[in-house]
């Protein structure tokens, strides 16, 4: 048995049709990607998998993991207009929206003129997002959700597709401040990027200290991506994986009769989390080649989509536990 999604339903052969066109031009990204990114391959899937759902992911990891780069190679594969905002402790969220200037006319007619900022682009990067401060942050809140924003009273629209990919050091850094809950709730992902395999990182020394520096290749189109999106929206969702997040979400609520989550969680995901992993699990079905999602792909993703909408009591804090320890946990309960 599957869930009825709203729109009306392609047939088998036209789905598996438009499956296979998608399959292609996924793969394709993916072999454009590597020939940059080395060796970090679930890194690399779970970037991808966050931006054919239509949603934002935030990259964590220690400085020279290739972040950065990353983005802007996604920004070039994909055929994205893409800005890129370098957040430090005194950028004002004027810098990012963009603001009204007055100005007057050869009869000298004053009025207001709105210049754009960054945020008006297709891929926004905001590189170490979380050395700017908490104010300054919360300026993406609006167009992260809405796809729009408000200045002096006034909607202005932005581009489609429009997904932010922001870079995060880790908090024990020096300078950084942490990401409001509201906030983090907005990322369909959090990207963890840890070190590279020894065989990568001599692949890295041997092949980015030459003459040649290897550049990503534009084979998608903003238009395609968007195609893409609406493909894997349609696609059937069973009733076992509905059910699969449903449980998996909730258990990690605290006051949900889960003893563990009890235990150990302070707040847990909400009702955006159940959406995220939907989402999520279509798109990595369809990344893998599959045209429906199983259990298999929600527990795979149950880390990058739940452990940012999650914080641990204190007492977990004291025993050294992880909101990592947890969610693993709670999926392997799942059986």
């Amino acid at each position: 048995m599957s869930v009825i999604v709203k729109d009306k339903a392609p047939s088998e052969k036209e789905m598996v049709a438009e499956a296979e066109a998608a399959l292609a031009d996924i793969a394709r990204v993916r072999e454009s990607i590597e020939r940059v990114i080395f060796g970090q391959y679930a890194v690399v899937e779970q970037t991808i998998v966050a931006l054919l759902a239509g949603g934002h992911a935030l990259l964590v990891g220690v400085p020279g993991l290739a972040k950065t780069k990353l983005v802007e190679t996604l920004g070039t594969v994909l055929g994205l207009d893409a800005n890129r905002i370098q957040f430090t402790p005194d950028l004002m969220p004027s810098d990012i929206l963009g603001s009204e200037v007055l100005e007057e006319d050869d009869k000298g007619k004053r009025s207001f003129r709105f210049l754009p900022g960054p945020v008006f682009a297709q891929l926004l990067m905001a590189d170490e997002i979380n050395r700017a401060s908490p104010r300054t942050q919360s300026a993406l809140l609006q167009s992260m959700q809405e796809y729009h924003v408000t200045v002096a009273g006034k909607r202005h629209d932005l581009p489609t597709p429009f997904h932010v990919l922001a870079t995060q050091n880790p908090l024990e850094q020096e300078g950084t401040y942490p990401l409001p809950e509201a906030q983090l709730d907005r990322f369909l992902m959090q990207v963890d990027i840890s070190y590279p395999e020894i065989e990568a990182e001599r692949r890295i020394l041997i092949e980015t200290t030459g003459v040649d520096d290897a550049v990503g290749k534009n084979v998608l189109s903003a238009a395609r991506l968007k195609e893409i999106q609406q493909l894997i929206r349609r696609m059937p969702v069973p009733e076992t994986v509905v059910e699969s997040i449903l449980s998996l979400v909730r258990s990690a609520r605290p006051g949900q009769g889960n003893a563990d989550a009890d235990r150990h969680v302070a707040w847990g995901p909400g009702p955006r989390a159940s959406q995220a992993l939907t989402l999520c699990a279509r798109a990595r079905a369809l990344y893998e080649g599959r045209l429906a999602p199983s259990v298999d792909d929600v527990h795979a993703l149950a880390e990058p989509v739940l452990q940012h909408r999650m914080a641990l009591t204190f007492a977990a804090r004291a025993e050294g536990m992880s909101v990592r320890d947890v969610i693993a946990g709670l999926v392997k309960a799942q059986g």
